[in-house]
């Protein structure tokens, strides 16, 4: 699974879903833990997508802001629209925004954490990957 992110996030709402991810026994790629120190960070982000079966992209509204400013996670979700799994994980913002920035994203179905715990939408997310 692959968790695309804003920068601004890594250290909270991105690492949270990443470790109850983790926790679940899901395979997560994510830049905070793999990408090494000097190594060149798009090749790895590449890397990541070609071995990755599930994108997930936490929509936050720092995500929203860095899409707009087509910033790495702009080219991260050009390449995940492409995918058949692909999974908006809404947190702090709603789909009525997302939308308005991608329409692409925002047509797919997703879980928010206005109406779940992030605990909960790990265990959906795990539960995504395990079929």
């Amino acid at each position: 699974m692959f968790l695309c992110h804003a920068w601004d996030d890594r250290g909270g709402a991105a690492k949270d879903l990443h470790d109850q991810l983790e926790s679940l026994g899901v395979s997560v790629w994510f830049s905070e833990k793999d990408v090494l120190l000097g190594s060149p960070l798009l090749r790895e982000i590449d890397k990541g997508l070609a071995k990755s079966r599930v994108g997930i992209v936490l929509v936050t509204p720092a995500f929203l802001s860095r899409i707009r400013g087509e910033g790495i996670a702009d080219k991260e979700l050009s390449v995940l629209l492409a995918r058949d799994l692909l999974v908006p994980i809404v947190h702090n913002t709603t789909y009525d925004a997302l939308r308005d920035v991608s329409p692409l994203l925002g047509s797919r179905t997703g879980l928010s954490t206005a109406e779940e715990p992030m605990a909960d939408v790990a265990t959906k997310l795990a539960e995504l990957v395990s079929l």
